[in-house]
């Protein structure tokens, strides 16, 4: 908090600190223990009618009546991470986009808007990357309309938590009434030390296509042919150059088994690896066959040229945390889908039954 020179605490933040990072103190009443003070530090997104509202870095907005203020201060962006590659948001952004592509796809200036018959809502959802080309609402109808056309919802991925996030826009989509219905964390690791976990005996599988074994054990039943153009990358087989490389790693089962025993999916980009859709059998959990999965994706990355990793994992998966924290990942920022609010019969509604799956690690 801000003190003075003669140890009082200070309020030194005005309206004119919107969409800077800062840290309040604030008098509470009826606190937990007797406890007088909370305190909370995030991006300051509005401060309007005597409330001032904070994003914190997992998306969770705090209201904080001015009346209330004890101390404030502006506050540099968040730490740099003590592990992992050094990268921006953007880049991540626009590389993760990469690794899991839509069928559809049309831009709204920087914006790119994306469709896969709702195949996962990162593949059905806008990326507002920089400007649309048009004012906020103007751009948010255009996104409405070309979803409705689509017989999709209209949803908009963000991300809090880092340097160039976007909890601005954030609280301006729920200022509009849009709704946030998943948050999950995109974590960032060196790529070597997975790499260095594979014992050369562990039977891993890799191939260009997810062959039927393959989709047997992936968690989404029924997958469709645009599903599989989502997961091949687009197309099957080798890539194109400049194009990313799609493998899939597969552990097989005990004979006779429906499902192979795990499996996985890794996308290589440049200097990115992107891991996802890592399953295993829950008879065979504990065994290592995870780690196995991503050590033999990750070496063949390596003599792709890879040498940072990425992967996204919902907040409440507690075991794939683990699992990512021993590897050596750690979150990068958090990310959100938006979706619109019902759109009025003049700009054509979605149904509700077309609204994609959550993305859970794929």
């Amino acid at each position: 908090m801000e003190i003075s020179a003669a140890g009082r605490l200070e309020v030194r933040i005005t309206t004119a600190d919107v969409g800077k990072r800062v840290s309040v103190r604030s008098l509470i009443e009826h606190g937990p223990s007797g406890e007088k003070f909370s305190d909370a530090v995030g991006v300051l997104t509005s401060w309007d009618n005597g409330v001032l509202r904070i994003t914190r870095k997992s998306g969770e907005s705090v209201r904080v009546a001015e009346s209330a203020l004890v101390a404030g201060k502006v506050v540099p962006a968040a730490p740099a991470r003590r592990r992992g590659p050094a990268a921006s948001y953007e880049e991540l952004a626009r590389i993760t986009a990469r690794g899991w592509r839509p069928v559809e796809s049309e831009r709204l200036g920087d914006w790119e808007l994306r469709a896969a018959s709702g195949f996962t809502r990162r593949a059905n959802s806008v990326l507002p990357l920089g400007d649309p080309g048009l004012p906020l609402d103007d751009a948010l109808t255009a996104v409405r309309r070309w979803y409705a056309a689509w017989g999709l919802p209209a949803y908009a991925q963000t991300a809090t938590g880092a340097e160039g996030t976007q909890e601005l826009l954030c609280a301006e989509l729920e200022k509009r009434g849009w709704v946030r219905e998943v948050t999950a964390e995109l974590w960032t690791g060196g790529l070597a030390p997975v790499a260095d976990l594979g014992d050369g005996t562990s039977g891993v599988l890799l191939s260009r296509d997810a062959d039927e074994a393959w989709l047997a054990r992936y968690q989404r039943k029924g997958v469709s042919e645009v599903a599989l153009r989502v997961l091949g990358g687009g197309s099957p087989g080798a890539p194109a150059p400049g194009e990313p490389s799609v493998w899939f790693a597969t552990v097989p089962g005990e004979p006779g088994a429906e499902a192979p025993a795990a499996i996985g999916r890794c996308v290589v980009d440049g200097r990115w690896a992107g891991f996802a859709a890592v399953e295993v059998d829950p008879a065979r959990r504990r065994e290592g066959l995870a780690t196995a999965v991503m050590a033999a994706l990750a070496a063949r990355a390596l003599e792709e040229g890879a040498s940072a990793a990425w992967l996204q994992v919902e907040t409440d998966n507690e075991g794939g945390r683990a699992l990512y924290d021993r590897l050596g990942f750690a979150p990068h920022h958090a990310y959100h889908h938006y979706r619109a609010p019902e759109e009025s019969a003049s700009e054509g509604s979605a149904p509700d039954s077309s609204a994609p799956a959550g993305d859970g690690t794929s």
